[in-house]
This record gives structure tokens, C-alpha cells and sequence, in this order.
């Protein structure tokens, strides 16, 4: 079959490598209908060290099942499922808890001997705990909008869960990505009075806007800050949902939440220290949180609007291709002509 795979910053090929097949009683066999490439698929784009052997890459896809192992009983042959960004038994005490990412037994794709979602088909471990199947065929519309569940959308509401957004919350989201979308998505569902987006490239703003954002600010630094608090009465926002992950946005929020607020990060950091001392969070009662999103924990609680079509989150896919263009979306997705790329 064909695979994506990365050697090296910039260096994305799509290879043949062996099919995938059934190794153990709870594993499933899954043919990939779409996946796509992430945010965070940039990271080793921009920096992996070049080497002889790459690494599978994709960890958000949609499949049929074709084959399951004896075990696997949740799934079938002919299903369509949302594959989840980790695999996962469900069984765990953390799996139970709604913390899929830290399942005792799990781990995530493209690790190991497990491929990636940027392929023609995946083994899926742990089946019965991590795929999700969906009532709709593979050609339907809604395709894109259940690919985010696999990871973006997931993602973004776990950013304002985890912030607390509630009705009538005043929010601020950092950065126009994917994930910041989502995250002012899912900020608006929970009932966000109002929301404010951080972002200068307008075609993405104003998707934000489509999807509830109130207001709209393209300054960085401290005069993104000092807009906030104007829209603010001065204080800032009780919460703020950080989806970059780089140092300037870590910075950016500590100067845009209000006192006793929360600060909730879902952009993988791209730093190993950041200040919570006296100063910044500890002295005005600050709360952090955030990290990986549980993404499986949150498919049932998102699904019913997308297969109703009270929502599309699927709108953050603004281009589509084949699998052998995957090294030209990677490019697009770098040099920002794409926004998130689709992979059919």
C-alpha cells in the first residue's frame, strides 16, 4: 500500500510499504476513506533531524473496517469509523475517568509497529476502545466534519472544557488555526457571551466569525494585549483558550486573562519552561490547564450536531487531495495557502 512517511524536515514522500494485517484478537483492519495533516505535523516538518529510516505520519482518519481480530466485538466488517489521535483500551481506570490519552495500555499512532493515519489502510489496536462507528456511508457529506472528531474539534473543546466555558462566559481563543477555530466552535456551543479571536489572516478570522466569534484582534504582543482589554472593561477575559503552542501565545494569554482566571493550552508547546511564578500566575490566582485532548472521551458528546447538521466544523478543510499530493500539502499547509488539508 502507499504511506506517508517524513525523513527529514521538509523531506515528505509517500512510499509502498507492506499492507497492514490483523496481529492480535482485539486489533481491526481499518481501509482509510480521509484523513488529513495536522497542525502539529509541522513541528518535525520544521525540525526533524534528516535520517536513512522515516516515520509513518497521520494521526487524525475516517476508515471502513475490512477485517477484525476474534475479539473485537463493538465493530464490524462494512462499518465506518472515526479512528481517534490515540488508541485506547476503555477499560482502564483512566479510560473510565474520560482520559483516554493516558490509558494504561494505549498509545498513539505512528508509534512502534502501529502506521499512521496518512496511508491507505491502518491496523487499529485496541478496537473496541478506540473506534467509533458511525452511521453514514463512506461517500457522505459529512465526512469532513467526522474527521474532526478524530482530533481538531475534539481538541478544541477540550480546550474550553477544560477552561470552563459556561453560558455567558467571556472568552479570548489565541491563534487562527484549525484548532483555535474549533475551539471558538466549541466556546460558542457551550454558551459563550462573548468571544474573542486572536488572528490577522482575515480569510480565517472570519470563518471564526461564522463559527461565534464575536470580535476579532490582529495585533500580537502587547498591543494585542491592550485591544483585548479594551473590549474588556480592562480586565481582560476570565478565560483563555491558547491553541499555538509556541512562547509569544503563552505570553500573550498571561496578559490577556483576568484575575482568577483560567488559561487552558491545547497547542503542543513548542518550550520546556514558561513563568508561573508569583508575578504571573500564582499571585492573581491563575489557573493552567489543558494538554493532549482526550478526543474519544468527547465523539459522543459532539456527534449528534454534526450527524443533524446543526453544525459543520468540517468548513476548516479549505483543500482537498490525493494521497500521492500529500508532500504538496504539507507545503500549502507551511507556507499558510491552506488552512487544513483534507487527504481523500
Amino acid at each position: 500500500m502507499r504511506a506517508t512517511y517524513m525523513y527529514g524536515a521538509g523531506d515528505v514522500r509517500v512510499i509502498d510499504v507492506p499492507d497492514p494485517v490483523v496481529k492480535h484478537p482485539t486489533d481491526a483492519l481499518v481501509r482509510v476513506v480521509a484523513s488529513c495533516i495536522c497542525g502539529s505535523d509541522l513541528h518535525p516538518y520544521h525540525n526533524r533531524p534528516a535520517g536513512t529510516e522515516g516515520s509513518s505520519m497521520g494521526h487524525e482518519f475516517l476508515g471502513v473496517v475490512e477485517d477484525t481480530g476474534r475479539d473485537v466485538t463493538t465493530v464490524q466488517r462494512g462499518d465506518l469509523v472515526i479512528a481517534p489521535f490515540a488508541w485506547s483500551d476503555g477499560t482502564c481506570d483512566f479510560c473510565r475517568e474520560g482520559l483516554q490519552t493516558s490509558c494504561r495500555h494505549g498509545g498513539f499512532w505512528n508509534s512502534g509497529d502501529v502506521g499512521g493515519g496518512q496511508a491507505e489502510a491502518v491496523r487499529v489496536p485496541l478496537a473496541d476502545g478506540t473506534l467509533v462507528p458511525v452511521p453514514v456511508k463512506e461517500n457522505s457529506p459529512l465526512l469532513p466534519s467526522l474527521l474532526t472528531l478524530s482530533d481538531v474539534y475534539g481538541t478544541g473543546y477540550h480546550a474550553a472544557h477544560k477552561g470552563g466555558v459556561t453560558p455567558g462566559s467571556a472568552v479570548t481563543v489565541i491563534g487562527d488555526g484549525a484548532v483555535g477555530l474549533m475551539a471558538v466552535l466549541a466556546a460558542k456551543r457551550l454558551g459563550a457571551e462573548q468571544i474573542i479571536l486572536m488572528g490577522r489572516h482575515t480569510d480565517r478570522t472570519d470563518l471564526g466569525r461564522y463559527f461565534g466569534a464575536t470580535d476579532v484582534v490582529a495585533e500580537r504582543g502587547e498591543e494585542g494585549i491592550a485591544e483585548v482589554r479594551d473590549l474588556t472593561g480592562g480586565d481582560g477575559t476570565g478565560i483563555v483558550l491558547e491553541a499555538v503552542g509556541h512562547m509569544p501565545a503563552y505570553e500573550q494569554a498571561l496578559g490577556i486573562v483576568r484575575p482568577g482566571g483560567v488559561i487552558s493550552r491545547v497547542g503542543v508547546p513548542q518550550y520546556d519552561q514558561a513563568s508561573v511564578g508569583f508575578g504571573t500566575l500564582f499571585g492573581p490566582n491563575i489557573t493552567l490547564t489543558g494538554g493532549p485532548a482526550p478526543a474519544r472521551a468527547y465523539i459522543s458528546t459532539l456527534l449528534p450536531d454534526i450527524l443533524s447538521g446543526a453544525v459543520d466544523p468540517g468548513k476548516v478543510f479549505d483543500r482537498e487531495i490525493g494521497i500521492e499530493e500529500v508532500p504538496d500539502g504539507y507545503k500549502a499547509m507551511d507556507n499558510r495557502t491552506a488552512l487544513k488539508v483534507l487527504i481523500r
